[in-house]
């Protein structure tokens, strides 16, 4: 538990937000810290050589039924609306790590006054999106693209972004590749753009159910089906956003229960939830 000092806000929805990370029972403890041995160079790098392929085959299997659509995003991110100058003002969005669409649709739904750049990692990802009854390329333009090597100003102009989202996607890429995000990133958003970020956080559930044999670096794991995931403190994702010129405006832990009636369990789920921005005044329309 954090003490009142640590919590900064609890909302009605079960979750609260807070600085301090989650403190984990000796159980737990016990569990991370017996796991010493990393997985082995050549298939750590034949993850990361097959890491397109393994997110393909994850959508291949999955199709679009995985992730629900997030209709939380303009409540938990309320830039999304507050950043305009004025209400009819059209609102730049990149979607960086798409998926088939689970966020960018609900927003195009919800409202009309905003373009929306998506890319995915994965193409097949990517056409899933462009099947989508709601794709409009009036109103949304999706690509694929590498975010660690492909330059975003190919298919996105530089500097004309307001609001880069980044949401459970980070935390696929390889600790030493983040920057390269950042830095691809930087190029498109405005000065004054704001990214928003959510992602798994330190000591989430997820990170304690890993086998032995998962372990690929500190908080870095690779699941059965080759996919990996990063956990992520608030001190680690500062200083990444802070080194590629981004100022901080929100870093906090998200914590709240996830009821699992399969198993009968309440688990700890620990996401990090944060807002970063490019330094400089926005640009008059």
């Amino acid at each position: 538990m954090c003490s009142q000092a640590e919590v900064r806000m609890s909302s009605c929805d079960g979750q609260t937000k807070t600085s301090a990370a989650r403190v984990l029972t000796q159980e737990e403890l016990d569990r991370l810290g017996g796991e010493r041995t990393l997985v082995s160079d050549f298939k750590q790098m034949k993850l990361e050589n097959e890491a397109q392929k393994n997110w393909d085959l994850f959508y291949k299997r999955n199709t679009t039924n995985f992730f629900k659509d997030r209709h939380w995003t303009t409540r938990e991110f309320e830039e999304l609306k507050a950043c305009r100058e004025f209400e009819s003002q059209k609102l730049v969005i990149l979607e960086a790590g798409c998926g088939v669409g689970n966020c960018i649709f609900p927003l195009l739904e919800e409202d009309l006054n905003i373009f929306v750049y998506a890319c995915d990692f994965s193409p097949r990802a990517v056409e899933f999106v462009k099947q989508n009854p709601l794709y409009c390329p009036e109103r949304c333009c999706a690509f694929q693209c590498d975010l660690t090597k492909d330059d975003l100003m190919e298919n996105v102009p530089e500097g004309s972004v307001d609001v880069v989202t980044l949401i459970f996607v980070l935390s696929a890429v390889h600790p030493d590749k983040m920057k390269l995000v950042l830095e691809n990133i930087n190029k498109v958003l405005k000065p004054g753009g704001i990214i928003l970020f959510r992602d798994y956080g330190l000591y989430d559930h997820a990170m304690l159910r890993f086998k032995s044999g998962s372990k690929l670096g500190e908080n870095f794991y690779v699941r059965q089906d080759g996919t990996r995931s990063y956990f992520f403190s608030r001190e680690f994702l500062a200083e990444l956003f802070e080194e590629t010129g981004f100022q901080s405006i929100a870093n906090d832990y998200v914590l709240r229960e996830t009821v699992n009636k399969k198993e009968g369990l309440c688990v700890p789920r620990v996401f990090l939830q944060s807002k970063f921005t490019k330094p400089g005044q926005p640009q008059s329309s």
